[in-house]
């Protein structure tokens, strides 16, 4: 129920999304509160609604503060689908997850969308460059079309960069079960390559290693959208593991995947959103900051790297 070596909360409002987030249904709330905070505690299920409303106005307060004091650096964007039992759809929940020039992740959007269409993702970059959002430096992503052609539109100075893991996974489905294997260990040295040359050297070993055995269509599959694999030879070497994969964001996404599972908890979207929104600020407490936080300014700043060195220092008038 609890993280390990977590005891107690200060309030019942801070600890329910905990438990929820380490996957408590909201039928035990009431027996796991009271064993917390004592039998005398005034718990019951409409507390707990009581409390889940109260987040989704804290939410809408949210969605609309002002962004202009936040320095982004770098963003990664996903999608979480959810299906609430009261409505047809699935809806997306589309996250913004940033990295700031100070080293920190933060949560910068949560908010419901139909699919991960060019519109849905055009809305919310337009809402957060209206409260104040600069230009993020890079913004990393997985293949969905929806967030290049919505970014191209509203922040087209932030580079591109497709998520490595998403890309493997594309590649390999287009390999049969015999070479996949093979395939895989081709695949990963690519974007462990040190320079740019050398992972196109290896990019074209695997195309090579593809048409010996016919595998036309896998070959296709790496080389479509190549520069947004390899932008992050544009920036530090030590942040590349941040950049190389959509992993950050991602991550917090696995838990609030397993406890929307099937939609068995809420009947309508918006409910969704205000507890999966309370449970990623959860996370973000243990978030954990970029590494080598003191070459985030110079990013910030527009200071371009090749191959992960600097290669200007001082950013063009």
């Amino acid at each position: 129920m609890l993280p390990l070596f977590k005891r107690k909360s200060t309030t019942i409002e801070a600890v329910v999304p905990e438990l929820y987030l380490h996957g408590l249904a909201l039928g035990d709330f009431e027996l796991a509160l009271r064993g917390l905070f004592g039998e005398g505690a005034p718990l019951s299920g409409s507390t707990v609604a009581r409390l889940k409303e109260k987040w989704q106005e804290d939410l809408a307060l949210w969605q609309t503060r002002r962004v202009d004091d936040l320095e982004v650096v770098y963003c990664w964007v996903d999608g979480i689908y959810v299906k609430a039992g009261l409505e047809k759809e699935k809806a997306a929940l589309l996250v913004v997850l940033a990295a700031l020039s100070d080293g920190r992740k933060v949560v910068l959007a949560v908010t419901p969308g139909y699919r991960e269409s060019t519109e849905s993702w055009g809305a919310v970059l337009r809402d957060l460059r209206e409260r104040g959002l600069r230009p993020p430096q890079l913004v990393v992503g997985d293949g969905h079309l929806g967030i290049w052609k919505a970014l191209r539109h509203v922040y087209p100075e932030a580079e591109e960069q497709r998520c490595w893991n998403h890309k493997i996974i594309n590649v390999l489905d287009k390999l049969p079960k015999r070479q996949q294997v093979a395939g895989t260990a081709l695949l990963r040295q690519i974007p462990a390559a040190p320079t740019r040359r050398e992972a196109e050297r290896r990019r074209d070993q695997f195309v090579a290693w593809c048409g010996q055995h016919g595998d036309a269509d896998a070959a296709k599959c790496l080389m479509a959208d190549w520069e947004r694999l390899v932008a992050f030879y544009r920036f530090p070497q030590p942040h590349w593991q941040h950049l190389r994969t959509s992993n950050p964001v991602e991550s917090p996404f696995a838990a609030a995947r397993l406890r929307t599972d099937a939609a068995k908890r809420f009947k309508l979207v918006k409910n969704a959103t205000a507890v999966i929104w309370k449970m990623l600020l959860v996370a973000e407490q243990v978030f954990r900051r970029v590494k080598h936080p003191e070459l985030m300014p110079l990013v910030y700043r527009g200071v371009r790297f090749a191959d992960g060195k600097q290669v200007q220092t001082e950013v063009a008038a």
